[in-house]
């Protein structure tokens, strides 16, 4: 399944033409590259940004990429079906991580192209008289390739072959890194500032880049460069270099630029904004709302230029198929055709194309801690019942067999039906379950509760095998047509990059670190403390409208419970677990433990039922090793592979820790 590029210095592969009107979506049609001449006209312009749009599908929803941002982290181990892809990564002993196998590579191998158009659009844009907004488009762009790469692997080429941040039009087979300092000062933040500055309050099409997007992304390039001039727990970088600011500036400087940045983005958000509840942030049905600053679009109507399909996948870019990483393999779970459950075993839960179910790779799974610790609360704080399907229920309509069966027999030989729970993750271990039940006996290893006809399975006993999925990332289709659909396509949602409510957590970080607060105004009316900024988004968390796994109303507001919960000192390991909260699973949480140097701390070990069968309840504590100098992801082999270099010069390229 994996999949290794040998080249990256050329232009951008594919040219989407761009759809006027800020109602639409972007529409693909294939070129097969670019030139300085036709940078210099309007369709070259238009259609060079619009692949920057399209490029973030080849790694936003590719599962490898998820991995490489998810494993090895304190959210996710390796899940019972995985691969070398993502036992590497976990750091555990099962497998090492080298330029050949570190997943990153799914980054590294699509963004230079990226990096390239945009330049071209910089450089040549102007001659096409278009407006600056819509070159600042551009701009953002390549800033925002490079802060990816950056933080995934220390300092990285600003040079493709004809000058630094100029368009490349001929393949090249050396290279040079630049520094850590050099990327931020040279490319990102000057062409973030120019982005704020000339970039919309509203977006020129539906997903379009904006002010608000551009400010939340130069104070958390702020905030990022912060941390790695004061490195606080000695992590090495590379190329070799001191950890000085050419600007002179100190860490606490670009703590206070990120405060600032951030603060002004909550009290001036334009079209942008919090969801009610957290509930509705991650709902299918209410995708590309205004809480998402930036998303990877996929649409049912579009197949990006033949390039993928919305019947089936093969689990690669440009499709959406991160969130079937996340899934446990539940269509394995039967029901019986009769009470005595002497009848025939019947599949119950069969995979379908909704929010709760989808493709099962089970790849990456959630140690026991993240239930426990991390989403204690369950009660009060939405956010787990709006993150897991912890309740796998009954679709035998869908599926076609209620033409043959009227009722189908669970747990204690009780009846259940279309849309009654076949079994539930239970939200903390439970006296009396019985996992030996010689009568009632799951197929998936789960226990019997008296008078229930759920099987159950207690949070204490979650494994490699069985685990509540990510609902948030589940696909959604309208053609079902009450059937089960598409399962094994790629989602035809969007994937989501950037929040509006990452903002609070950029000020708060940033206030933590040291950063003078303001009293913040508007809307998000508070103190402007790490603690105030925080306490919006866990009020917020305390709205319910609905239980997604009650499948019911519910409205009830546990905002003052939640705000009376918080700390009166916020730190930035309560900061890290309120992130987790917030963005569990969604690609965030390396780069967060990578730029705060928490990862060792955090991730060093985990528990997680670690038996080889569903019967096997054996529950480890697994340690992981990770050196300082892992905190920077290897370059690609086939980078290397590529390059015609002497040996030595190719070794040098190469972070330390790979070499």
């Amino acid at each position: 399944m994996k999949r290794i590029y040998n080249k990256y210095f050329i232009g951008s592969a594919l040219l989407i033409l761009l759809m006027a009107g800020c109602s639409k979506i972007l529409n693909e049609e294939p070129r097969s590259t670019f030139t300085p001449d036709y940078f210099k006209t309007v369709t070259g312009v238009t259609g060079g940004i619009t692949a920057l749009y399209a490029n973030l599908r080849t790694y936003y929803g590719n599962g490898y990429y998820l991995d490489a941002c998810q494993s090895g982290t304190d959210e996710a181990t390796y899940g019972k079906n995985a691969d070398q892809n993502f036992k590497d990564l976990d750091l555990s002993g099962v497998g090492q991580v080298t330029g050949a196998s570190s997943r990153s590579d799914v980054l590294w191998n699509t963004v230079f192209p990226n990096i390239n158009t945009a330049s071209g659009v910089i450089q040549y844009g102007g001659a096409a008289g278009v407006s600056a907004s819509l070159i600042a488009e551009a701009r953002f762009f390549r800033a925002f390739d490079y802060f990816m790469l950056v933080q995934t692997f220390g300092g990285v080429p600003l040079d493709l072959g004809t000058g630094v941040l100029k368009f490349n039009t001929s393949a090249i087979r050396i290279s040079t890194r630049n520094t850590v300092p050099e990327v931020y000062t040279k490319a990102i933040f000057p062409d973030l500032d120019t982005a704020i500055s000339s970039l919309p309050a509203t977006g020129r099409l539906t997903g379009g880049v904006t002010q608000t997007v551009a400010r939340l992304y130069l104070a958390k390039a702020y905030l990022t460069y912060g941390w790695w001039l004061e490195n606080p727990n000695s992590i090495p970088t590379y190329p070799l270099t001191d950890r000085t600011d050419p600007a002179g500036h100190n860490a606490q400087y670009y703590y206070q630029q990120a405060y600032n940045l951030a603060s002004a983005a909550i009290m001036n958000p334009g079209s942008f904004g919090l969801q009610a509840t957290f509930y509705d942030v991650n709902l299918a049905t209410n995708d590309r709302n205004n809480e998402i600053l930036l998303y990877a679009d996929h649409t049912f109507s579009t197949q990006y230029g033949g390039l993928t399909s919305t019947s089936y996948s093969t689990g690669g870019s440009p499709d959406n198929f991160a969130g079937w990483m996340e899934q446990w393999n539940y269509p394995t779970i039967t029901s019986s055709t009769t009470a005595n459950w002497t009848g025939a075993a019947v599949n119950s839960v069969q995979r379908a194309s909704v929010q709760d179910l989808g493709r099962p790779w089970y790849e990456l799974t959630p140690p026991i801690p993240v239930f426990t610790n991390t989403f204690a609360d369950k009660t009060n704080d939405s956010r787990y019942d709006g993150t897991f399907t912890t309740v796998y229920r009954c679709n035998m309509n869908e599926a076609g067999l209620n033409a043959k069966y009227s009722t189908l027999y669970n747990a204690n030989g009780l009846p259940i039906g279309e849309g009654s729970a076949v079994l539930t993750f239970l939200d903390a271990n439970t006296t009396g379950v019985d996992y030996s039940n010689s009568v009632y006996k799951s197929s998936v290893g789960a226990g019997v509760l008296p008078g229930r006809a759920d099987f159950v399975v207690e949070p204490g006993v979650f494994s490699r095998i069985i685990y509540p999925g990510n609902w948030k990332l589940g696909p959604y289709r309208t053609d079902n047509n009450g059937g089960l659909g598409q399962p094994n396509a790629g989602s035809i949602r969007p994937w989501n990059i950037a929040k509006f409510s990452e903002l609070f957590f950029i000020a708060a970080e940033a206030a933590v670190k040291g950063a003078s607060t303001t009293s913040i105004t508007g809307t998000y009316a508070n103190d402007g403390t790490a603690r105030g900024l925080i306490n919006v988004l866990r009020a917020r968390a305390g709205k319910w409208r609905w239980s997604h796994n009650g499948n019911a109303a519910l409205v009830q507001d546990n905002s003052a419970a939640m705000i009376a919960a918080t700390p009166a000192t916020i730190d930035i390991n309560y900061i890290l677990a309120e992130r987790s909260r917030e963005y569990f699973g969604e690609g965030y949480r390396w780069y967060d433990l990578v730029r705060t140097q928490t990862w060792a701390q955090l991730a060093s070990s985990y528990t997680i039922g670690n038996g080889n069968s569903y019967t096997d309840h054996t529950v480890s504590t697994i340690a992981r090793a990770i050196p300082n100098t892992y905190y920077i992801r290897p370059i690609p082999q086939g980078q290397l592979d590529g390059m015609q270099m002497s040996d030595s010069a190719k070794a040098s390229y190469q972070n330390p820790g790979y070499q």
